[in-house]
């Protein structure tokens, strides 16, 4: 649980609630304040604040309405997850634009969303909270004091090799524990890999993409070439004539298109990389284990004969945000590579942490936990589906193979900036698909761009954090907002 060190004014302008309100706010946003993690209770805070209760009550209802916090009955108060949480500066509205933008424009900047269908929100109701504090329990009683004595860099082996084994029975991962490295998140596995792969490499992206990934390669000085994809994804011939060394795919699941790329597209970029002795594919396996019709899909690595795949995946999406658990799969040579450059690097997780997720996959409570919340996620994607059904004349509906998006394409002449506004009007946030357009680049930075009169106005609908009454009546909303 964090710990509030709040100080309070009483000799300025500003009530003690909004002083509360206004600091929490602000650790959230700095990330300071991270996804998942417990408030203190309102009576604890009321209490060490010396303050009324009613005061920090308030605070916290305010928090709630903007989607900053959220309350979970018998549990608390936890921060929600909002991608970006408006950090940019750029994305704060200036009070010299107020006039350009127009009252309404200011106005929805500081709406209350009353529904969030956020493509990044996960449902926690289905977390195994008991089985996760057995194992917690048992783990810390049984006295190993190995458990807090310093850990392997690459993470414990037995984790490793229990990941190994999960990856190949799951998704046809062919690895030895020695490939895998475990880090805290994926930032910091891309982190180390800049170490292993060098600076100021050239890079292809697909355009759209995942922003957050986007400007992580950004920040390492990395040359980066968008690559606009067809129905298969992202166009191996335009690879060659881009000059790059290495692309980023999600070959499973492409955010946010929720393109699942063919084993055809998939031969030829291998085929590409095969052909360079430096060249590499950045596997971002996110979300796999979210199919709903068919058989899964293995991952591209399952098809790497070559060893030019770096396979990443994560534990956040499938268990919960604050796991922080990510795993990345190195092929042989840049294994070497990484021995010789970077193995200094202490591993980020707790080997606490790793121990408890090692007996929490190798006893089956993951898979079973993974079987629960794919009926929670499908029946809230089916009952999603069935209130689309009016929209169809308007809306052209995708992506419903897996995931926990769908997406809207608009088949009439409305821009995406009004139907976010049309829905902000009701009180339900949506997502633009031009919030994971990469930026402009310059003509000789863009290839093989597809020719067309203008792409249309596309939403991302998330349903992962949403109860299924909130679906419904936040569909009621969009319904009368869009039709």
């Amino acid at each position: 649980m964090y710990d509030m060190t709040i100080v309070l004014r009483t000799d300025g302008g500003k009530c003690l609630y909004e002083q509360i309100y206004e600091y929490i706010k602000s650790e959230i946003k700095d990330g300071k304040l991270l996804a998942g993690e417990r408030l203190p209770s309102t009576r604890s805070l009321a209490e060490y604040l010396q303050v009324a209760r009613s005061t920090v009550e308030y605070a916290y209802d305010q928090l709630l309405s903007e989607g900053y916090i959220e309350s979970v009955p018998c549990r608390g108060y936890f921060v929600c997850t909002v991608e970006e949480l408006f950090r940019m500066e750029e994305a704060k509205p200036r009070e010299a634009d107020r006039s350009e933008r127009g009252e309404e424009a200011a106005e929805r900047d500081s709406v209350r969303w009353s529904y969030h269908f956020s493509p990044h929100e996960i449902d926690m109701s289905g977390f195994p909270f008991g089985v996760w504090k057995k194992i917690t329990k048992n783990i810390l009683n049984s006295g190993n004091s190995e458990l807090f004595a310093r850990g392997e860099a690459q993470g414990d082996s037995n984790l490793r090799e229990t990941i190994s084994r999960y990856l190949h029975s799951s998704r046809g991962v062919n690895c030895r524990p020695e490939q895998i490295i475990v880090g805290a998140g994926n930032d910091y596995l891309l982190m180390l890999l800049e170490k292993i792969l060098g600076r100021h490499v050239r890079i292809a992206m697909e355009n759209p993409t995942y922003k957050r990934t986007y400007r992580i390669f950004k920040s390492f000085a990395y040359d980066i070439v968008t690559v606009d994809m067809d129905e298969s994804g992202m166009r191996p011939d335009c690879l060659t004539g881009a000059n790059v060394s290495a692309a980023y795919v999600m070959p499973s699941h492409q955010f946010p298109m929720g393109i699942v790329m063919p084993i055809g597209r998939r031969m030829e970029l291998l085929k590409w990389a095969a052909g360079g002795e430096d060249r590499y594919l950045i596997e971002d396996d996110y979300d796999s284990e979210f199919r709903y019709y068919g058989k899964p899909i293995p991952a591209l690595q399952a098809s790497d004969k070559s060893g030019k795949v770096i396979y990443i995946g994560t534990f956040s999406k499938a268990i919960a945000p604050a796991i922080r658990i990510s795993f990345m799969v190195l092929p042989q040579t840049l294994l070497e590579r990484y021995r010789r450059n970077c193995s200094f690097y202490s591993c980020t997780v707790s080997r606490i942490d790793q121990r408890i997720l090692n007996e929490f996959i190798r006893d089956g409570y993951f898979e079973r936990h993974l079987n629960k919340m794919r009926k929670i996620y499908r029946a809230k994607q089916e009952l999603l589906l069935r209130c689309l059904e009016p929209f169809k004349k308007k809306f052209e509906i995708s992506g419903e193979s897996t995931g926990l998006h769908l997406i809207l394409t608009s088949l009439g002449d409305v821009t995406e900036e009004e139907l976010l506004e049309q829905a902000g009007r009701e009180g339900v946030k949506v997502y633009g698909l031009s919030e994971s357009m990469v930026e402009e680049k310059k003509e000789r930075d863009r290839f093989c761009a597809l020719s067309s009169p203008g792409r249309r106005a596309t939403v991302l609908l998330g349903f992962g954090g949403l109860s299924q009454e909130q679906i419904i009546e936040g569909m009621k909303r969009l319904q009368k907002a869009w039709l």
